[in-house]
């Protein structure tokens, strides 16, 4: 496991007494798959609205060859195509659909570097608000003290981390998440797993 030789191994001990929360580098994946998503087409792909806007974002030589890594014939895929959102697919196919259009959205999100951009924001950073684990089942005696929420302003790790979200890089994440939590004070370890991560954006 990357990160602090003993930083995780600490946290596993402590876990088992019922301490409710994950890696810290997951609940940042997780973070920024909200970002990522917030940020797309809004309108479910169940509205003719939703379906119409994924179907022109698919619109390209790379939106088509998603589409059938998906499992959608070529011929589907025209079909739909030229009907401009008059033909309604199974929800079979609307779920292919959304999931092409994901795909394609993280790819030309990372590719293009606004994301990367939008999080770095001109070198300002972002504010990110770390929520500490759950300790609600864990016994009086074993519970961590003075463990409370903390916001800080991460700078300089943001093309890293979008690099090693896009790549799946889980270990590359934990040693970000390492970096971030080592600008705290010298209980930093004690946030090596979180409820929860907020980022600004």
């Amino acid at each position: 496991m990357a990160g602090s030789p003993d930083l995780w191994s600490r946290w596993g001990e402590w876990q088992k007494s019922n301490a409710r929360g994950m890696k810290g580098g997951e609940a940042l994946i997780l973070e920024m798959n909200r970002i990522v998503y917030t940020s797309g087409i809004a309108s479910p792909i169940t509205s003719k609205r939703g379906l119409t806007a994924r179907l022109r974002y698919l619109d390209s030589k790379a939106g088509r060859e998603e589409l059938k890594a998906q499992g959608v014939s070529p011929r589907t895929i025209r079909t739909w195509m030229k009907s401009k959102g008059k033909v309604t697919p199974t929800p079979a196919s609307q779920e292919k659909i959304d999931a092409a259009y994901w795909h394609r959205r993280r790819e030309n999100l990372t590719k293009s570097g606004w994301l990367t951009r939008h999080l770095d924001n001109q070198g300002r950073g972002r504010r990110m608000e770390i929520y500490p684990v759950d300790q609600s089942h864990v016994e009086a005696q074993y519970q961590r003290p003075n463990i409370s929420q903390r916001t800080i302003t991460v700078r300089y790790i943001w093309a890293d981390l979008v690099t090693a979200w896009a790549t799946r890089n889980q270990n590359l994440v934990d040693e970000i998440w390492d970096d971030v939590i080592s600008d705290l004070d010298s209980d930093y370890a004690a946030y090596a797993y979180v409820s929860a991560v907020g980022i600004g954006a």
